[in-house]
């Protein structure tokens, strides 16, 4: 049975949380690979809005097992927060339904208080993070002093991973004028934790396999997009995690082999939420209306997002380095009515064409985008569910759209609502 990842092509917002959830009806199981709750998924359900963080989409299904791997940091104040509000909402979330590696890292109070002290250096230009934690903790990662939540059942080891982690926060904390981390406080709220989350601990490696082979059905659910990774995103402005496609594997500890096919969500045009270059920004009339017709607000922190034109080269760039084996095009409802649409097909930079960003952060600042400009229409896209119901001229920019990244379009999505999609290659198909 097909294995399906699901990642993000753009900078994020692509609108991975609707795609994930109408593809849920055909998985048994869902799986968070990375990220953490800096990262929103809105699901708009028979009606009823869902706002997830932490949890992965699939929790709205009843009968589907969700997972978060051990490539994702972990906020457990957080998910125990997040668990409540859904369960208010009439979703049953269990230990039956929801399972956490045990091998997941854990955001301290101290992991976020750091972010955001750094984040207010006025003499150090500004990532643009969510102030989260969710970098710091990534860093006591490959440190070797993060706990993790195995770590919450033993509470020896428990003291000796905050003293190690102590060790090295607390002079770091003097340097930014922030006072040592009551040790005492935290031992206490973990314990207090560790009751509510320890019951899904799992280890989620093995579950995994033993599903696939028992020949059930997975989805691996990324956040962010492919050009916030941290090795092929626009550094430094990146999250700090591998998003792409690979890490569905090391984030969940299921062989690459597991991975039958890869569907990239690109939204019908371009967004950014924070700092960092943007070649086709629009500071004009039709940002604006970019915007506010496709509500650019983050749904973690309520930011106003940068809007510009599709740029067909980075989404062929994600393509690669993710193999994308076809793509979800989102929001084309928000381009109805535009008289004409711009695509990217390339940069200009110092007199030389090129068909790629380069990776120096100097040359993505000044790269100029080259346009090509394509009729609009003004008929609705809006609720479309077959390629019948489009306007011609939709289906002719779809079509460009593939012929640009070299990458089929598998599915189209036209508004926030679940069951208004245009299927035209189902990624489970056999």
């Amino acid at each position: 049975m097909a294995n399906v990842v699901v990642v993000g092509t753009q900078w994020g917002d692509e609108g991975k949380g609707k795609i994930v959830d109408w593809l849920s009806e055909r998985a048994d199981v869902i799986a968070r690979f990375q990220g953490g709750h800096n990262a929103g998924h809105t699901l708009v359900i028979g009606g009823e809005v869902y706002k997830l963080h932490a949890l992965p989409s699939g929790v709205v299904r009843g009968g589907k097992l969700s997972v978060i791997g051990n490539g994702v940091v972990l906020d457990p104040w957080h998910l125990i927060k997040e668990i409540a509000g859904i369960r208010k909402q009439g979703v049953d979330i269990n230990p039956e339904n929801l399972m956490i590696a045990e091998n997941t890292p854990l955001i301290m109070p101290y992991h976020g208080e750091l972010d955001r002290a750094r984040e207010g250096q006025v003499s150090i230009a500004k990532i643009g993070t969510t102030g989260r934690g969710i970098g710091p903790c990534y860093e006591d990662k490959v440190g070797r002093r993060v706990i993790r939540v195995a770590d919450l059942a033993d509470e020896a080891t428990l003291e000796l991973r905050i003293d190690r982690a102590l060790l090295h926060h607390n002079p770091l904390r003097k340097g930014l004028g922030l006072g040592p981390v009551n040790r005492v406080a935290l031992l206490d709220s973990l314990r207090e934790v560790a009751t509510l989350i320890l019951p899904y601990a799992s280890p989620v490696w093995k579950v995994l396999n033993e599903k696939r082979r028992a020949g059930k059905r997975i989805l691996f659910e990324g956040a962010q997009g492919a050009l916030l990774d941290i090795d092929f995103g626009t550094y430094p402005f990146v999250t700090s995690s591998n998003v792409i496609a690979g890490q569905a594997s090391t984030g969940t500890g299921i062989g690459p082999g597991a991975i039958d096919y890869v569907l990239g969500i690109t939204k019908a045009y371009t967004t950014r939420v924070g700092e960092g270059p943007f070649p086709t920004e629009l500071d004009d009339d039709d940002g604006q209306q970019l915007g506010e017709r496709g509500h650019e607000f983050g749904t973690t922190t309520g930011r106003k997002r940068r809007c510009g034109w599709f740029d067909a080269c980075l989404v062929r760039q994600t393509c690669a380095t993710s193999g994308v084996n076809g793509i979800s095009l989102t929001k084309l409802d928000v381009l109805d009515g535009f008289e004409e649409l711009k695509i990217c097909v390339g940069y200009e930079l110092d007199g030389k064409t090129l068909d790629y960003l380069p990776t120096a952060a100097d040359q993505q600042a000044r790269v100029q985008p080259v346009y090509e400009t394509i009729e609009g229409w003004s008929g609705s896209t809006a609720g479309a569910r077959s390629w019948a119901e489009l306007p011609a001229q939709a289906i002719k920019y779809v079509r460009r759209i593939e012929e640009l990244i070299d990458c089929p379009v598998a599915l189209v999505s036209t508004s926030p609502e679940r069951d208004d999609t245009i299927l035209v290659t189902d990624p489970f198909a056999d």
